[in-house]
């Protein structure tokens, strides 16, 4: 460390994306990217952005990123007032996490679930608790009631892939009335069923998405977070306070764009569906146990065959899965679901791994 780092910055734990290797050829199932590229509509948007002599550039953005609020705002049946956007919702759940997560009661999220928000405690000073998931590795509501500054967790879970029943997160929201309760639905569009038609009816509940996932939009970094009104202008508080531009001119028109076109998302996102199905089936046969997953992934692991060496192997034949480190998953592999074509070459190498 250097003499000249601010205090408490050499006791972070940074975050450690996944990697994002500069190979050739390769079949990259470890980030949980779209197999498929953004809506025609979201490249033409940014060419009409952009201008044929990129004048616009000149000027700053939408400090509020009015229309994509609005875009959101509309698909959710709520006012602009209940949205607020970031620079992925990591940035938004930075903001959740400074703006409505410390309090002096610890906060409350999974054992096994995102690994950035121990970070973002880190960073912000935010005492936690994590609740262990079940046997099966499921998030109970019953394990939430107990006294705490707030509770957060991915729904789906990350990186399990299980999600949890929107019946249960309304006992969640009952039992923790005077807290927060943060969804994290990054992986909502693959088969899970938002929570986002709760809002009216729980003014403790925030629901943060992502347009990474399901909208291919990665490399933008878009996300949002939908709530009641008091919630959002905390978020807006913070954000205004650190950076009023956090999503430049070509983002929210592209935003705006994927929002809007529903068929192309509707299409996109019933063909992972289709195809991690088809993983599932692929991998089962071939003795793995796969956890019921409603993400564009799956989290699998098998009984004979350790999970760090099999990553490895693959590795060998220029495919790249995640593997993590936690004593409790450290047998599991976490897969994206690519293109049919990809998963079939993922299969068909682990066929030839498993006869070795």
């Amino acid at each position: 460390m250097s003499r000249f780092w601010s205090a408490g910055v050499a006791d972070l734990t940074p975050y450690v994306p996944g990697e994002q290797p500069q190979m050739q050829r390769l079949i990259k199932l470890n980030t949980n990217e779209n197999p498929y590229g953004p809506s025609p509509r979201v490249l033409a948007a940014i060419r009409d952005a952009l201008g044929s002599d990129a004048e616009a550039l000149k000027l700053y953005p939408d400090p509020d990123a009015r229309r994509f609020k609005q875009a959101i705002a509309t698909r959710f049946g709520l006012e602009v007032a209940n949205v607020h956007v970031g620079n992925g919702s990591d940035e938004v759940l930075a903001n959740v996490f400074q703006g409505l997560l410390k309090h002096d009661k610890p906060i409350l999220y999974p054992d096994i679930t995102y690994s950035f928000y121990p970070v973002y405690c880190g960073l912000y000073g935010v005492a936690f608790e994590t609740v262990p998931l079940s046997d099966t590795f499921e998030i109970r509501a019953e394990d939430y009631r107990k006294p705490n500054g707030g509770i957060i967790f991915p729904n789906p879970n990350a990186p399990t892939g299980r999600a949890i029943a929107l019946g249960e997160i309304e006992r969640v929201l009952t039992d923790n009335a005077g807290s927060v309760v943060v969804i994290d639905e990054a992986y909502i569009d693959f088969g899970g069923e938002t929570a986002a038609g709760l809002i009216a009816k729980y003014p403790n509940l925030l629901v943060v998405q992502t347009l990474s996932k399901s909208r291919s939009l990665a490399g933008l970094r878009l996300g949002f977070a939908i709530g009641h009104p008091d919630l959002i202008e905390a978020l807006e508080r913070v954000k205004n306070s650190f950076n009023s531009y956090p999503l430049d001119r070509l983002a929210q028109a592209a935003g705006v764009a994927a929002i809007e076109d529903e068929v192309y998302f509707e299409q996109t996102r019933q063909a992972v569906i289709a195809s991690r199905e088809a993983l599932v089936e692929r991998m089962t046969a071939l003795g793995f146990e796969v956890l019921p997953s409603k993400a564009n992934f799956v989290f699998a692991r098998h009984p004979a065959h350790d999970a760090a060496q099999l990553a490895a192997a693959l590795r060998e034949r220029a495919i790249i899965v995640r593997h993590f480190k936690n004593a409790r998953v450290a047998q599991f592999l976490r897969i994206t679901v690519g293109t049919d074509a990809e998963c079939e070459t993922f299969t068909d190498a682990l066929k030839e791994i498993l006869a070795g």
